[in-house]
């Protein structure tokens, strides 16, 4: 019935059951720091440079996180009236700030992404909406629908209300869904361009955002190596996850997948189909012949 999900109609029981032992998103929360190398990430943006192509942190972790959705799809699972869901999109929500404005005005929308986009796909995706989005008169479906829910005193607590009404049921307008930005794949929010640390975002409660990250000021983390402490340059991302779309292992699964492609930025230069073409390539054709 939902224009934005399908229901999961497989799922192991334990997962079946856990959205009615904690119903409330904020109930499920679970929290994780992941330091991401820098200099791989650098060494990388800058060859980039060189041949006059721009590629952003944020762009870096937005296609690293793409592509391992690819390979770990229960990632882009949602909760609703305690029912799970696969969504039918990967939607990115992302925050950007008014130029010429005061401090604290933005606005938040979201963008739509495809599997087989590469780095550089999500980064043409990035720029054309933080450069739709930054101009103070410039305003996007969401600006558009809250200006419209405001215009009337009392309105935007029945619409509010409402909307909340009609999607726990399932039937809340698709042209809603798709204006707002509590119904994505992903929230994310740069607080180093705001020179921030990071932050343990909640998810909302309302609509269907399963994970939050936050990428906070570059720091050094002391690591092992050879018996000698050393430190080593990191962005740190402060992730939640709603732990009732998937198990522990399968998060950490997805993480380390992750820090894979942040480390070799490279291979997200590739399509996923071409990814996986690789993959086959590299395991071979059987060893068994046929008399």
């Amino acid at each position: 019935m939902r224009s934005d999900g399908k229901k999961v109609k497989d799922a192991d029981p334990m997962y079946t059951i856990v959205p009615y032992v904690m119903n409330k998103r904020y109930d499920a929360m679970n929290m994780i720091t992941l330091d991401i190398p820098l200099e791989p990430l650098k060494k990388y943006m800058e060859a980039k440079r060189a041949e006059g192509k721009y590629v952003s942190h944020l762009g870096l972790i937005i296609a690293a996180y793409l592509r391992t959705a690819a390979f770990f799809p229960l990632l882009n699972r949602f909760i609703a009236n305690k029912k799970i869901y696969d969504r039918n999109f990967f939607d990115v929500a992302m925050v950007v700030l008014k130029t010429g404005g005061k401090d604290d005005q933005g606005t938040m929308s979201k963008i739509r992404f495809d599997y087989e986009d590469t780095i550089f796909m999500v980064q043409g995706k990035i720029d054309d909406y933080i450069i739709s989005n930054r101009e103070i008169k410039n305003a996007n479906s969401t600006d558009d629908l809250i200006k419209n829910l405001l215009k009337v005193p009392g309105l935007a607590n029945f619409g509010v209300g409402m909307f909340k009404l009609l999607d726990k049921f399932g039937i809340l307008p698709r042209k809603v869904i798709d204006a707002s930005p509590f119904h994505t794949s992903l929230t994310v929010s740069n607080l180093a361009s705001i020179k921030t640390n990071h932050i343990y975002h909640h998810c909302y409660e309302f609509g269907t955002t399963s994970v939050f990250i936050t990428m906070g000021n570059p720091r050094e983390v002391p690591k092992r190596v050879h018996g000698q402490i050393v430190f080593s340059r990191c962005i740190p991302l402060g992730v939640v996850m709603d732990e009732r779309i998937c198990s522990g292992s399968y998060f950490a699964s997805a993480f380390q997948s992750i820090r894979k492609y942040l480390t070799h930025p490279e291979l997200l230069e590739k399509t996923l189909s071409e990814e996986k073409a690789g993959e086959a390539l590299i395991e071979g054709p059987s060893s068994e012949t046929s008399e």
